[in-house]
């Protein structure tokens, strides 16, 4: 019986690195449909100082405001994403 070793984490990085522009190397993209809708429930201390920074920044409800800060933290995360996959590219090319 054969068994397989997991590889380090620099052994994938630099898989990946090589892979990077291989697209025969990756599976076909993952499609997402989106709800028209999504319910979210959170703690109520969480809630209640949630509602307080709505006010305080003058939007009609909580989650309108909340909507808002999850935009903004989605824009974040994308755009580093697309930063460090543009480092990879970089050091692999």
């Amino acid at each position: 019986m054969t068994t397989k070793r997991k590889m380090t984490e620099k052994e994938i990085d630099e898989l990946v690195e090589k892979q990077a522009e291989d697209d025969s190397a990756w599976e076909k993209p993952v499609r997402v449909r989106r709800n028209k809708s999504a319910s979210l429930s959170i703690p109520p201390e969480l809630a209640a100082r949630a509602a307080f920074l709505a006010k305080l920044h003058r939007k009609p409800n909580m989650e309108a405001w909340l909507t808002r800060v999850i935009q903004e933290r989605i824009e974040l995360e994308e755009a580093a994403f697309i930063g460090v996959k543009q480092e990879i590219t970089t050091r692999a090319g």
